[in-house]
């Protein structure tokens, strides 16, 4: 250990020549475009060769943003808008180093990819409050990625990539240079029609070179989609309105055969119709609409290994609900959530049908975004129908900040006396942003209503954020009643279970985090950056006593060929005031344990065929010692098939009477894209802590905009006695209308 420490703070403090600088010469900070009107039609063929692309004069001195944000870029891009009545057209000429492209997958919707990939993306704001947004992102393939941005609150832009829609785009080569033309309907966006300005950016991933360039200068520290830094799109007249006419339709059939053998029922024949409706009200209104939805499809949860007392959160993978859900989801945070979706059609661990949805999302006005959302489920076995319903309202403030509020109910609707099975919260936060995104805040404030009133219902919230070009820090704060009740929510650390009288019960807590960051960025061009991070959350009990704590210091350091390695030391604290079941069946005794550990995590340049990481980590665990071990390796065979296995080993040895355990997580994964509508992907999970085999291969062709047919194969066994548990196929198509 005390070797470790050497190493680590000999790293700390050498600098590696760095050049510590306080601004970043810019070379284009703002540009103003007009779009260019035209009347012919445009066929997109990823060739610009109608008349009107020579007329219009290109945008182009694309600047450095990453691992440079100083001056030109060395590999160009030149860029040429125009429009008519239903489109925004880009013309794009790309100028490569290289015929020879870097294209991690054909496969559209490729978010973990597309950043890895030889591509070039449009940031669109059309409503110019710099808190939201447009991309559409197009690879060297002519593989399509669509999205929104949204200001992640966290030094940092998000892309969301879970919402679709159609839009048309096509890719050409000759040479070393490729071309990009797009075709973007008015009617996919959000916009009030008396809005001349909107703004804009784009970003050139060119991956041979490691390398991001904008036609916007973004700072290095920053994503390169930040919407802080956008130029203008500026209108001569009022952008095209699509009006009511924006109306689609997407039904489904499904068909299958499950058997759940564990219970040894005969086969089950299924078939299921459903229907998505989206309706643009407005310009900048959608309603979103879904009868019998289904989500079979839906991509497997990544199974782990559970060595905590608390619940584990699995992000939702439902596509009604994930699309728009920073609207109802940003409250509160990760840990401490008021609204958290998996919870809807769940009850008790099973899955209950949902009947019927509606979803009201977008701009009222310029500066003021909405969301509302009503789920009704069915009554099935004990439970009972459940109507699930959120509305959140967004008012823009000051150059980029907003006051939030938001209201959640859970109301049964068969119970013998419905009035008196519901939850309720109310919440108003305000969230701050600098205009140049250097500062950031939050303060809240919730409260649950229950049918019994409680006392400490009431949740509160603190942050305060400060970043700048080498360093970034932040410092929140949160207050949790131990009644502050969020049936549709996720606060895990607020339940807890006594293992040895079998009884669960709610503790409010208080919670305090902090985070510092400092990035040297050096002149030896085989670094991009390193420096030391530091990270702590301290939890106590609302009565005063300590729960518990975590402190991690680690050196990151990230190379020019993508090569990156990160050393940590990290101290923890658990005081369990019950006993507890951490792993195993045989309770922890409640007392205070201390354990530390040191470990490393080291990517492999991505860029590469062969790719992937390694972590590993050892040292004390509660009243024993853990040893954890993860690694992921994939094989890409550029651009059709990426070929992966991942595997995570703990060995956790105990002193008597405790048993000692080795947990093994295994799981190879298959893509194959055929072309850029037909992928087939397998992932097999094996869980020795879970004592299952997972496999779950999807087939989806995609035969038509935004339509698909899928096949889908899952098996589940006992990974002991390889006895099988359930299998299902399903058959689904729908269409988009």
């Amino acid at each position: 250990m005390f070797k470790f420490l050497q190493v680590f703070i000999a790293l700390l403090f050498f600098n590696f020549n760095a050049e510590a600088q306080n601004s970043a010469e810019t070379t284009r900070t703002f540009i103003s475009i007009n779009p260019f009107e035209i009347s012919q039609k445009v066929e997109i063929d990823g060739v610009l060769d109608e008349p009107f692309w020579n007329s219009i004069n290109p945008i182009s001195d694309f600047v450095n943003q990453f691992p440079e944000d100083i001056g030109i870029a060395s590999s160009q891009t030149s860029i040429r808008i125009a429009y008519d009545e239903k489109n925004i057209y880009v013309g794009a000429t790309i100028f490569d180093s290289s015929p020879d492209h870097i294209i991690r997958t054909l496969k559209r919707d490729f978010d973990d990819e597309y950043f890895g990939s030889d591509a070039l993306a449009i940031v669109l704001d059309p409503v110019n409050r710099k808190s939201s947004g447009f991309f559409f992102g197009v690879n060297a393939a002519g593989s399509q990625l669509e999205g929104l941005l949204r200001d992640g609150g966290d030094f940092s832009t998000r892309l969301d990539v879970s919402w679709n829609t159609r839009w048309k785009s096509e890719v050409s080569q000759n040479g070393n240079t490729w071309f990009i033309e797009m075709a973007i309907p008015f009617e996919a966006l959000n916009y009030e029609k008396d809005n001349l300005i909107w703004g804009i950016n784009f970003v050139r991933n060119d991956m041979k070179n490691n390398s991001f360039s904008t036609m916007v200068q973004v700072p290095k520290n920053l994503n390169a989609l930040d919407l802080g830094y956008l130029g203008e799109l500026a209108w001569n007249e009022p952008p095209p309105v699509s009006g009511n006419k924006n109306v689609s339709l997407i039904p489904y059939v499904l068909g299958g055969v499950s058997q759940d053998f564990q219970n040894n029922t005969s086969r089950d024949r299924t078939s299921e119709i459903g229907l998505d409706a989206k309706i643009g009200v407005t310009s900048s209104l959608n309603l979103d609409l879904t009868a019998n939805p289904d989500f079979s499809t839906v991509e497997v949860d990544r199974q782990v290994t559970d060595l905590s007392r608390f619940s584990i959160f699995f992000p939702e993978r439902r596509n009604f609900f994930v699309e728009n859900s920073d609207l109802f989801n940003s409250f509160g945070i990760g840990s401490i959530n008021p609204f958290f979706s998996r919870r809807i059609g769940i009850e008790n661990g099973n899955q209950v049908p949902i009947l019927f949805g509606a979803r009201l999302t977008g701009n009222a006005t310029e500066s003021l975004r909405i969301g509302a959302m009503s789920i009704q489920t069915s009554g099935e076995g004990t439970a009972y129908s459940q109507n699930y319903s959120v509305a959140a309202f967004q008012k823009s403030v000051l150059a980029r900040s907003s006051i939030r509020t938001m209201f959640v109910n859970r109301q049964s609707v068969q119970d013998e006396d419905p009035s008196a099975d519901f939850n309720r919260i109310a919440a108003i936060e305000f969230n701050y942003l600098s205009e140049d995104g250097e500062w950031g805040g939050e303060l809240g404030f919730h409260k649950s209503f229950n049918p019994t009133n409680f006392d400490n219902e009431e949740y509160y919230k603190f942050s305060i954020r400060h970043g700048k070009r080498n360093y970034f820090t932040r410092f929140n704060a949160h207050k949790v009643g131990a009644n502050y009740i969020a049936d549709v929510g996720f606060i895990p650390r607020q339940i807890n279970y006594d293992a040895v009288e079998d009884t669960t019960f709610r503790k409010g807590f208080h919670q305090f985090g902090y985070l510092f960051g400092y990035n040297f960025f050096p002149k030896n061009e085989k670094v991009n950056l390193h420096g030391p991070r530091f990270s702590s959350n301290l939890n106590i009990r609302d009565d005063g006593s300590f729960g518990s704590f975590f402190g991690g210091l680690f050196y990151y350091v990230e190379l020019s060929n993508q090569n990156s390695l990160e050393l940590s030391y990290v101290n923890e604290k658990d005081d369990l005031f019950v006993p507890s079941l951490i792993v195993g069946n045989l309770p922890f005794e409640a007392r205070r344990y201390d354990f530390s550990s040191a470990g490393f995590w080291f990517r492999f340049d991505p860029r590469k065929s062969l790719s992937g990481r390694v972590q590993i980590r050892s040292g004390n665990f509660y009243h024993g010692t853990r040893t954890f071990l993860s690694s992921n390796i994939n094989y890409r065979l550029q651009p059709w098939g990426n070929f992966g296995v991942s595997y995570t080993y703990n060995d956790i040895r105990f002193s008597q009477p405790y048993d000692d355990f080795q947990f093994h997580l295994v799981g190879p994964k298959t893509e194959i894209a055929f072309s850029r509508d037909l992928f087939w992907t397998t992932f097999i999970q094996y869980n020795s802590q879970a004592e299952n085999l997972n496999i779950n291969s999807r087939f989806q062709w995609r035969y038509s905009s935004l339509s698909d047919l899928y096949i889908v194969y899952t098996d589940n066994y006992n990974s002991e006695s390889f006895a099988p548990k359930n299998r299902a196929v399903i058959l689904k198509l729908n269409y988009w209308f």
